[in-house]
């Protein structure tokens, strides 16, 4: 899985060139011609006559509507939108081409567009009721009707665009998505994103024919041209359901598993059929590629076959054909990658040019591709297997014969010498933060907050175990990042709705545990160790923000979380949380009972600011690195020190700067069975560490990302070396608090610490830049990588 381009050696995500590499080391080889077009794109509408791409930019950062002319192939307009002004999804024109609606999103209106000599100007507003949410947005065939999918209301609308007043709703199931109306006008469909499940209405009055059920957590639809079929996208089943439109029945299913047996992962979250019905085309976000599908081949009652895959950027999120069926317009909401933010931490007031920030950097796409036949599809379609290895992961998963117990088995099932694991979630920290001034690695000195006075136990585990100098996480943010964490997945509910949620455009924080949504096929690691009989305990991870006795989000987590391990509360320090751990895990090694997997969720190292009173922001990082190096050296002085591992990452690099990528950063291990003193400088991802804990507690993989990734196999030995450990208390004070004059004090005050990433993540970094640095100003970009 090289890059072209990218030499073996010098492997590490971002763009190189013109191609790329994601987190989880899947390469990225676009087909076709790539065309910028703004911050995550999520919605697209081809012009009736073809001749404008209308693309929704969605992203944290400055949202956009992007008019794309499809012959020049370049943006010819963009009309930008500062939070909280938004765009969300929804993007249609109206038949005769003079009009253009987008959704807004936490706005609660539609945004009206006029095409006039050669633009489009927002000429108008359709409000809509609070907390509607509009999302995907339909145009009947005569012109007169706008359908309008409010996506927080469980309600579709019908506007009278003669009006541009109400006519008529209608409620559906739970997080409706996306709208599909039948060439004759008289029926739509409206996907249920929260459920199983469409709505049929009848346009007239929108009256609810039927509730049809499909696969888990539909999105986009799409209506055969000359057949009466509706095509559905069930993006957590990785899989397109065909209902006929007569009957409103499922069909047929057609299967987007890359092999069989396969998790999810593919993520299926936008179709189009070709003008003449002989192809429908599928957007796999999760496979960066496009399923193309033969339509014309398939008898009446069985599913299509799928003939090629077409390779895209990262993250396709829309496809649409033009009209004469010659050509794909793929959008990618992140496009390449990231890259380098030595910027991170930003000393100007708010984000500006030269301001660097994971959540809105990544530069959207729209790949603009000729219909590939015969060959050239073939060669698309191998090109694509070769960047997501699928092939690989196929032998990987075939059961083998008995093998003796190593430390980290090859296949699931297979014995291993480590018994149990405990797993460590953190907060927040790019690797040059931390462990940038290790001369081994390869880090950057200019960039490090939070040093070895700071973080003793992280330097020497860094140092006596293994340095992990090319470790990312999967994720940009919180949100996704303890889903990645602790699912190998965060599935497209959460990566279309944090960014409006970190940017102020009317969307709550529903991604750990609170909204069913947001809750992949697989579950997460704890349902796996569930249904594979192995014992777990949860500290902190997945409880219910300020709620003592802590408590779990999702039913799989009662009676398996910690009542007195606090959560996410910054005041709470990380001590605290190990004094509690600590007693449980005393008990348990009392009783003979530890569990085999213990997930904890250590969150101090966030940093409150310089907010007056608080700890400082060093003080806190160096309660979070005494925590850990006091789990450490409690497992070492155990019963089961000679068979226990300790893993340690944070959920994303969100807040602070990088030198290689802004994904990039800390992982340490612990145990008898880790190598010494080493440096390793494979791509590694979250994914990769979820991969080795699944294969020591004989898991299979929840996902496509984690079966596909390489775990840390050089990172263990199986020959064991006992070791006791003694935390390092930190040279910083852990009690140190910040004085009423300290840098961004007065801003501190302000931030909304209280619930997870909550606070504008250029504001902390600028803050905790001065605080340490003062007026040092930021390194230069570097010009070249590596």
């Amino acid at each position: 899985m090289i890059a072209v381009g990218v030499p073996a050696g010098d492997r590490v995500p971002g763009p190189h060139g013109a191609d790329g590499v994601t987190p989880n080391n899947w390469t990225l080889t676009p087909a076709g011609v790539q065309v910028a077009v703004g911050d995550r794109p999520l919605g697209a509408a081809l012009s009736p006559d073809g001749r404008y791409l209308a693309v929704s930019n969605d992203g944290q950062g400055v949202q956009s509507l992007a008019l794309v002319d499809t012959a020049a192939r370049r943006v010819v307009q963009t009309i930008q939108y500062q939070a909280p002004k938004a765009l969300y999804v929804g993007v249609a024109w109206a038949p005769d081409g003079r009009r253009l609606f987008a959704s807004a999103g936490g706005n609660d209106l539609v945004r009206v567009y006029e095409m006039q000599a050669g633009g489009i100007t927002e000429t108008g507003q359709i409000a809509l009721p609070a907390r509607a949410y509009p999302a995907g947005l339909a145009v009947t065939p005569n012109g007169r009707t706008l359908l309008v999918v409010e996506n927080l209301a469980n309600r579709v609308q019908a506007v009278d665009l003669a009006t541009g007043q109400v006519a008529a709703s209608a409620q559906t199931g739970p997080l409706p998505y996306a709208v599909a109306v039948t060439p004759a006008g008289d029926k739509a469909y409206v996907s249920n994103w929260g459920d199983r499940t469409v709505t049929v209405l009848r346009v007239s009055g929108l009256e609810v024919l039927a509730t049809v059920t499909v696969g888990l957590h539909p999105e986009a639809l799409t209506v055969d041209p000359v057949r009466p079929r509706l095509y559905v996208a069930n993006a957590d089943d990785d899989s397109v359901s065909i209902v006929d439109t007569r009957s409103d029945r499922v069909a047929a299913t057609v299967s987007l598993a890359p092999y069989p047996g396969a998790p999810e992962g593919s993520i299926p979250d936008w179709l189009a059929a070709s003008p003449d019905g002989r192809r429908l085309f599928v957007a796999n976000a999760g496979n960066n590629d496009v399923a193309v599908i033969d339509l014309a081949s398939a008898p009446a009652a069985a599913a299509p076959r799928i003939t090629g895959l077409i390779p895209t950027a990262w993250y396709p999120t829309t496809v649409t054909v033009s009209r004469d069926g010659g050509t794909l317009f793929v959008t990618n909401a992140k496009g390449l990658g990231a890259g380098p933010d030595p910027r991170g931490p930003s000393p100007v007031p708010r984000p500006a040019a030269g301001a660097q920030y994971i959540g809105n950097m990544m530069v959207g796409t729209v790949s603009i591709i000729p219909v590939p036949e015969g060959p050239a599809l073939a060669g698309m379609t191998a090109r694509t297997v070769q960047n997501n290895g699928f092939d690989e992961t196929r032998s990987r998963l075939v059961a083998g014969g008995p093998v003796p117990p190593v430390a980290i088995p090859r296949r699931v099932g297979s014995p291993s010498l480590i018994k149990h694991v405990i797993y460590v979630i953190k907060e927040n920290r790019t690797y040059d933060q931390v462990l940038g001034d290790l001369p081994k690695g390869n880090g950057d000195p200019s960039l490090v907050l939070f040093g070895r006075d700071t973080t003793p136990n992280h330097h020497r585990l860094a140092q006596n175990f293994v340095l992990l100098d090319n470790f990312y996480a999967d994720a940009e943010v919180s949100a996704d990042g303890h889903n990645w964490a602790m699912a190998a997945i965060a599935n497209d509910y959460v990566q279309k709705n944090w960014p409006a949620n970190y940017s102020d455009r009317g969307r709550d924080f529903d991604f750990q545990g609170e909204q069913p949504a947001a809750y992949p096929r697989s579950g997460f690691l704890w349902d796996a160790a569930g249904r594979a009989g192995v014992s777990y305990r949860v500290y902190g991870e997945f409880t219910e923000f300020g709620m003592v006795p802590s408590r779990g989000t999702m039913p799989s987590l009662s009676g398996h979380v910690a009542p007195g391990f606090r959560g996410y509360d910054l005041t709470v320090p990380d001590q605290t949380r190990i004094d509690e751990w600590l007693k449980e895990f005393r008990e348990f090694e009392r009783q003979g009972t530890l569990p085999q997997l213990m997930i904890l969720w250590l969150p101090r190292d966030h940093t409150a600011g310089t907010r007056p009173g608080a700890p400082t922001p060093q003080a806190m990082v160096a309660d979070n690195d005494l925590a850990l190096g006091r789990l450490v050296e409690t497992v070492s002085r155990s019963r089961y020190a000679a068979d226990t591992v300790i893993f340690a990452t944070e959920d994303d690099a969100q807040n602070g700067p990088d030198h290689v990528d802004a994904h990039r950063t800390i992982a340490v291990l612990a145990g008898v069975f880790v190598r010494r003193g080493t440096v390793d400088h494979t791509l590694y991802s979250t994914v990769s560490l979820l991969r080795t804990i699944e294969l020591i507690l004989g898991l299979p993989p929840l996902t496509q990302f984690d079966a596909a990734a390489q775990p840390l196999l050089g990172e263990f030995t199986d020959r064991p070396a006992p070791f006791t450990y003694t935390a390092s208390m930190p040279r910083q004070s852990l009690v140190a608090l910040n004085a009423p004059t300290a840098p961004g004090a007065a801003e501190s005050l302000r931030l909304p610490l209280t619930e997870v990433d909550e606070v504008p993540p250029a504001v902390l970094n600028r803050i905790l830049w001065r605080a340490i640095k003062g007026d040092v100003p930021m390194p230069a970009t570097p010009a070249t990588r590596r």
